[in-house]
């Protein structure tokens, strides 16, 4: 099948204004603050669209600039946004960086915003019906009742009778959830997924210390098809059925590792959808991740074609070299 007779993979989330302290700096003593967007399911919707995979994302946001600002953004990407919503009486979800010697913490401003309001009622919409592949993330069920049922309606029905497979990243984000509540929520979504990613330290954090590597935390996923479990900056391994690749990460030089595993997501699916081999999957994963982690914003150029073919076909030794010499 053709890329362009594809059906399009369909990423549901929340995306939001996100203001940026400029140049990079304590926002208590920041001046000036950039505008940019930020979001993980529109983000593995545009790591799609840049490596040829027809992407759509839905979602709703609010009758506001930074809702048509995040439209127009996403849209230039070359994303579909016809299924994204405006929602005259909600405003669009806004965070902020706050850059320090640390780390950067995020203030999030997104209670009772557009897209906490999404309902199981979207699956009605054209958009998600004629979806190819539907990606989710463990932040939706975290907004809301509403976003939960959402989540929980396209993931408990058994995988032969969902009308396409689904993708689940986990994307455990702590400060958004009750205390207690997450690992049972993400651990039962995870086990229900048609293909799951998780970090093996987010694994941990969720699930217990004796998640020592992949094979265990497998052992506590045996329900997807596919599991890809990233540990960190080292390593991606996938479980694809009786099938166990791991693949090294190449060196890469990091200047923020926001957007990362959404870039590493999207650049796995892209190379299943277009029907690489698991290792060159895995890799067209972490060349992704690679794009993401050299910049401030959750986005970042891939290699150009040559060099990411160069880079697929490389032998070990090239490989394991490192991608910032493209």
């Amino acid at each position: 099948m053709t890329a362009t007779a594809r059906p399009p993979v369909t990423c549901i989330g929340e995306t939001m204004a996100a203001l940026v302290p400029e140049p990079a700096a304590p926002l208590e003593g920041s001046d000036r603050l950039g505008v940019r967007i930020a979001g993980a399911e529109s983000n593995v919707a545009v790591y799609l669209a840049d490596h040829g995979i027809p992407a759509r994302w839905v979602s709703s946001l609010g009758d506001d600039p930074f809702g048509r600002r995040i439209r127009g953004e996403v849209a230039a990407s070359g994303v579909d946004v016809s299924g994204v919503r405006t929602d005259p009486h909600r405003p669009t979800g806004l965070l902020v960086k706050d850059p320090g010697p640390d780390g950067t913490r995020v203030h999030y401003y997104r209670r009772g915003s557009a897209a906490s309001a999404l309902t199981p009622e979207l699956l009605e919409d054209e958009a998600v019906r004629t979806a190819g592949l539907i990606h989710l993330s463990g932040i939706t069920p975290a907004l809301s009742a509403s976003c939960h049922e959402l989540v929980a309606a396209l993931l408990e029905p058994p995988a032969d009778e969902r009308p396409c497979p689904v993708s689940f990243d986990v994307n455990h984000r702590p400060a958004l959830w009750p205390e207690g509540t997450a690992a049972t929520v993400l651990l039962g979504f995870a086990r229900r997924a048609d293909i799951t990613f998780v970090g093996l330290d987010e694994a941990q954090a969720l699930w217990g210390g004796h998640l020592a590597d992949a094979a265990a935390v497998r052992e506590l996923l045996p329900g997807p098809r596919v599991l890809v479990v990233k540990d960190g900056g080292r390593a991606a391994t996938a479980f694809d059925g009786d099938r166990v690749h791991t693949v090294p990460a190449p060196r890469v030089g990091v200047v923020e590792p926001v957007g990362a595993g959404d870039a590493f997501a999207a650049g796995y699916l892209a190379g299943l959808l277009r029907g690489e081999d698991t290792v060159r999957a895995l890799r067209l994963g972490h060349l992704t991740a690679g794009a993401a982690l050299r910049v401030t914003g959750d986005h970042g150029p891939l290699p150009d074609r040559d060099r990411l073919a160069a880079l697929l076909d490389a032998g070990a030794a090239e490989w394991a070299a490192g991608t910032d010499g493209r």
